[in-house]
Parts: C-alpha cells; sequence; structure tokens
C-alpha cells in the first residue's frame, strides 16, 4: 500500500471565487456580491481572497477602491491580482502596474507566463524579455513595499515543453523577492503522477510554493 505523503506543518488557502470563479459561463457578480463574498470568505478563515483585476473593468476598479474603506477582514488578507509590465516598458512606468499599486493592497498576485511558446507566440517577446518582466515588476513592487505572488501559468505543460525554463521563471521571481511562487496547471490535464515529479523539481529551487489547478478533464 502507498505511503501518504506528509502534511506541511502549515498551509495556506488562496480562494479565487471572486476572479477566476466569476468568469464562469453565467456568473456576473456586482461590487456589494464580491464585498459580501469577501466577507463570508474572511469568516470561514481563508488565507488569501483574490479580489479581482483593478483596472481590467469597472466593478473590479471599484471593488478595490471601496474595499480600502468598507472592507475589514479578520483573517483574509486581500489580493490583487495582475500581470507583469509590457515588453519593452518599465515596471514604474506601466498603466496597469500602478493600478495594483492604486489598489491599495499588502499582496499582489502577479501572472507570468512560464511556457516558451506562449512568450513567444501569445507575447511575441523573447524568452529573455519575459525572464526580465518578472524580475522588474516584482522587484518595483517588492522595493514599494508589497509583498508578491507570481502565478506561472501553464507551468506544468511549459515544464514538459521546457524544463529549463519553466524553472527559469520560477528561480526569476524567487530571486526578485516573491514571496510565494504558484503553479498553475492551467489546461486543467495534469496527471497527480506528473505532477508530483514536477513540483518536486521546482521546489528545489527553494522557494514557497503554491498550487492551482484547473477542473477541465476532471484532474484536480
Amino acid at each position: 500500500m502507498p505511503t501518504m505523503p506528509v502534511m506541511p506543518e502549515r498551509f495556506h488557502l488562496y480562494d479565487t471565487t471572486l476572479r477566476d470563479g466569476a468568469q464562469q459561463e453565467g456568473i456576473q457578480l456586482s461590487v456589494e456580491d464580491k464585498l459580501r463574498i469577501a466577507r463570508i470568505l474572511d469568516a470561514l478563515g481563508v488565507t488569501f481572497i483574490e479580489g479581482g483585476w483593478p483596472g481590467a473593468n469597472p466593478a473590479d476598479t471599484e471593488f478595490f477602491a471601496r474595499a480600502q474603506t468598507e472592507l475589514r477582514l479578520t483573517n483574509a488578507r486581500l489580493v490583487a491580482f495582475g500581470a507583469t509590465r509590457k515588453a519593452g516598458g518599465t515596471a514604474a512606468t506601466d498603466p496597469q502596474v500602478a493600478g495594483l499599486v492604486a489598489a491599495g493592497t499588502e499582496y499582489i498576485c502577479l501572472v507570468a507566463k512560464s511556457h516558451d511558446k506562449h512568450v513567444t507566440d501569445a507575447l511575441r517577446s523573447t524568452l529573455d524579455e519575459n525572464l526580465a518582466m518578472v524580475n522588474d515588476t516584482v522587484t518595483y513592487l517588492t522595493r514599494l513595499g508589497k509583498k508578491v505572488l507570481v502565478d506561472c501559468e501553464h507551468f506544468f505543460d511549459g515544464f514538459r515543453a521546457n524544463r529549463s525554463y519553466a524553472l527559469d521563471v520560477v528561480r526569476t521571481a524567487a530571486e526578485a523577492g516573491a514571496e510565494v511562487v504558484v503553479l498553475c496547471d492551467t489546461n486543467g490535464g495534469m496527471l497527480p503522477q506528473w505532477m508530483g515529479d514536477i513540483v518536486s523539481a521546482a521546489a528545489q529551487i527553494g522557494v514557497d510554493l503554491g498550487i492551482h489547478c484547473h477542473n477541465d478533464t476532471g484532474c484536480a
């Protein structure tokens, strides 16, 4: 009989209902809905509540503005979600990064490309520039006193396509000051035996890791 893995002494729940959950077909949350759900999640004892993407739509922008005065959380930390700065620019002058700072949260979660093909085909950038985007944005935000998490989008598929580059993204985020690097199974098709080996490889970098699994194929 296989031995069950030992649970860590401490782990945290990071709830994405207000952003990822709100993307489900037929779901449209008002600002009042989001404030109400955030209070319920706080009462449940989750550690982090991802509130949305400030600047992406009027509701999320208003939510973070109102949260600064109306949302009093006892257990949870509110997190603003966004992206690394654009290719060829700087974090200090990127309007989207400025929106994250203006959200007023202690914690910020950045999504970063970790699949080499997505960097070249979707971002239409170079692999080195993508690493610079991660480094520049994390460094800039941490210097402002923000605590940064980095979501490595399509990490598991990226690892299988180009192991060294996927790990370079994790390492770059960690060295720039990210508190947690989140490994994302964005397509939701990673089997447990593959996932365990890949997480073990990422753990060798020495940064705290998170896991974000989609359930497209029932694997989460």
